[in-house]
């Protein structure tokens, strides 16, 4: 890295989910890690120095462990402003390759958490959310930090909206006119929440838009509570839980149990929530043009959403939807657009 590039501020877009953060580069890179940290040290010893899977930061005077640890839960009211995730997001961009880089970035809020129903804009939530990747986050190792020198926040489906109609091609960007001029449908199905933004003529419709306190850590909490019945455990690492959501199958006192039937019915469950909430929102669509899902949780449970709308599409890596949709808006509409 040169003296140059770490100076000049490097555009980011970055979604940081109550499961999963997700960080969009300029040059195509899409890079994704688990939202998985805890306070307190890692107190492990790697035996191969050159390979740990834990990494210790410091933020107003606390250490965290992120990474391979058994994580605390990202799903409170405050997350997005916390110590906790900054030094999740530090992390991502340390795996990103940005050590030393001053950034430039835009991330998100839920829609409930960015608007008041009225159309007003939490400005306080939203000034809380803006000025805390703004704090300093030190790696406790001889790596640099990332810097964000500049950051704002957009409702999180709303990015979608963003990475659907500006088309970049020969790095230039252009607006999809067909799109910009139809209404459409954003259900944006995360962590914690399931987003639905509904624009038409370039504004946002807020009876129709909003956030379900519902996405896929409700799954594996639903996964996480069966596997404790049936084989009668107080407890379950987080990590393990997401693998046996992931895989069907749960490794315990080293032999393989099948779940697959527990994991298919959490998923149906959170489904049906799901469902019933898009119906109430969005009704049958008709006068939508397309109702377009993005989100982590559109992978995990595409199967079961293909036939809701006649007229619906999944995005193109759904799971980094916002996060390109953030990066476009810093870079083509943002005013900060010029600096970064």
């Amino acid at each position: 890295m040169t003296d140059a590039s770490a100076v000049t501020p490097l555009p980011i877009g970055l979604d940081d989910g109550y499961a999963y953060t997700k960080v969009a580069l300029p040059d195509g890179r899409l890079v994704v890690t688990p939202s998985r940290a805890r306070i307190g040290r890692a107190g492990v010893t790697w035996v191969h120095q050159d390979r740990p899977r834990i990494f210790e930061y410091e933020t107003e005077g606390t250490v965290y462990s992120v990474g391979a640890v058994e994580g605390a839960p990202t799903h409170f009211e405050g997350y997005p402003a916390s110590g906790l995730n900054r030094v999740i997001i530090q992390h991502a961009l340390q795996e990103a390759g940005l050590a030393g880089r001053t950034l430039h970035a835009v991330s998100g809020l839920p829609v409930s958490a960015f608007y008041h129903p009225t159309g007003e804009q939490r400005q306080a939530a939203i000034e809380r959310k803006r000025h805390s990747l703004q704090r300093p986050v030190t790696p406790l190792t001889d790596t640099l930090p990332a810097g964000i020198a500049f950051h704002e926040v957009v409702p999180e489906a709303l990015a979608a909206w963003y990475d659907d109609v500006i088309i970049e091609s020969d790095g230039k960007a252009r607006l999809d006119e067909a799109r910009l001029a139809v209404p459409v449908a954003i259900v944006d199905i995360g962590g914690r929440t399931t987003d639905y933004v509904v624009v038409k003529n370039q504004g946002v419709l807020h009876n129709s838009s909003g956030s379900l306190q519902c996405g896929m850590l409700d799954v594996k909490q639903r996964v996480a509570d069966g596997i404790q019945a049936r084989f009668d455990l107080e407890t379950l690492s987080e990590s393990l839980v997401a693998r046996a959501v992931e895989r069907g199958s749960v490794r315990l006192q080293g032999t393989d149990h099948d779940v697959s039937a527990l994991v298919d019915t959490a998923k149906r469950e959170v489904v049906e929530r799901i469902h019933a909430e898009t119906r109430r929102q969005l009704g049958l669509g008709v006068e939508l043009d397309r109702v377009l899902f993005v989100g982590g949780g559109t992978v995990a449970l595409r199967e079961h959403i293909t036939d809701w709308f006649p007229h619906q599409a999944i995005a193109e890596h759904p799971a980094f939807a916002n996060a390109r949709g953030m990066l476009k808006y810093l870079r083509y509409v943002c005013e900060a657009s010029d600096a970064a």
